[in-house]
């Protein structure tokens, strides 16, 4: 048996940042582009799109920099904002998972 736990960040009752929209923002970082990062998380483009311009308007912050298509076709990057609202994501996400498997082993016992 292991422990798991689902960690979202919300601003007045909107989601702003979750787990599933955290590894979003690092599949389209990693694709270069926002269709392919979708791709790879396996949702359609207008949901992936629908949910970036929720996150940036929970947040307040733009998430992309985007490139419109052309000949060498369009992309994405992270902001410096999205990157560091993306460490900082992972700290907390780590800090948590740890003290989880610390409460998970006391009362379950390492094998469950």
């Amino acid at each position: 048996m292991e422990a798991h736990i689902n960690i979202w960040f919300e601003e007045q009752g909107k989601v702003g940042l979750s787990s599933w929209r955290v590894d979003l923002l690092a599949a389209i970082a990693q694709e270069g582009s926002i269709s392919k990062g979708a791709e790879r998380m396996e949702i359609p483009y207008r949901r992936a799109w629908e949910k970036i311009d929720e996150m940036e308007r929970a947040l307040g912050i733009s998430l992309l920099d985007r490139t419109v298509g052309g000949p060498g076709g369009g992309g994405a990057a992270l902001t410096n904002d999205a990157r560091d609202l993306l460490r900082r994501f992972a700290e907390v996400r780590a800090a948590v998972e740890a003290r989880l498997q610390e409460r998970f082993e006391a009362s379950f016992g390492s094998h469950g």
